[in-house]
């Protein structure tokens, strides 16, 4: 099955190549199609990408003026060829653990009607880029947050759920996932561990304020869109919110 990730990188040169390495070890669970989008980096991302290219044909690599995260994520979306069946997405700072790929994608090769697996993610503070996994002296916790990479979509979920709305800064992640629950997919929650989130100085949630207005702004927009339109299914009972609040820790 063909699976593209999707990649938006702005000024990660720094951790770029551990997050690609992290995806191209899983290459046999998968026909993996890496395509990554750099959002006007004025550092050496684009280069660390291309040092990659050569030996690695499945990295694809795209250039743009930088324009958000959000547009960065939708320049992705467009660029998924007729053969993608499947869509992940990976952020250039995070590590995607062995065998995430071959756990959740052999759920969508035993069940043909299956169009969105939703896993665990772990927060942690140090991760060492060589081993691709948490530092032995990282803290960390494990939870069901909310995330794009705990997702991978079917290729008619992601056409279902449409593009990301614009007019988020940030929490256009939490918006996406909430349209696409709503919509009522069929979707399993294993207990696969999805991803590695390396909290960091420049991680973009650490800009609180922003933060907490983009996200409450994008529950808000689901609670109105299920007030107009009673077909759309609650969100219950898939996001560990309580949990996750226990990341300030970090």
């Amino acid at each position: 099955m063909r699976l593209s990730v999707i990649m938006p990188v702005h000024n990660r040169e720094t951790f770029v190549g551990a997050a690609l390495r992290s995806l191209l070890r899983q290459r046999d669970a998968a026909d993996l199609d890496i395509i990554v989008i750099d959002d006007g980096s004025t550092d050496g991302s684009a280069q660390a990408v291309r040092s990659m290219m050569d030996e690695t044909p499945c990295i694809r690599l795209f250039q743009q003026e930088n324009a958000g995260v959000t547009r960065a994520r939708n320049s992705g979306l467009r660029q998924l060829t007729p053969e993608t069946e499947l869509v992940s997405f990976l952020d250039s700072d995070d590590i995607s653990p062995a065998g995430r790929f071959s756990a959740d994608v052999e759920l969508f090769r035993k069940d043909a009607g299956l169009e969105l697996t939703y896993s665990n993610m772990m927060l942690v503070d140090k991760i060492d880029d060589s081993a691709l996994e948490p530092a032995p002296d990282s803290r960390s916790i494990t939870v069901r947050g909310i995330h794009l990479s705990s997702a991978i979509f079917s290729r008619r979920l992601v056409e279902r759920i449409g593009g990301f709305d614009e007019d988020f800064i940030q929490a256009e992640d939490t918006d996406y996932l909430l349209r696409g629950f709503e919509i009522g997919p069929r979707y399993v929650l294993p207990d696969t561990l999805a991803l590695y989130y390396r909290r960091h100085a420049g991680n973009m949630t650490r800009q609180e304020d922003v933060q907490s207005r983009e996200f409450m702004r994008a529950i808000y927009k689901s609670m109105k869109r299920r007030k107009v339109d009673p077909s759309l299914k609650p969100i219950e009972g898939i996001f560990e919110l309580k949990k996750l609040a226990d990341w300030r820790f970090l």
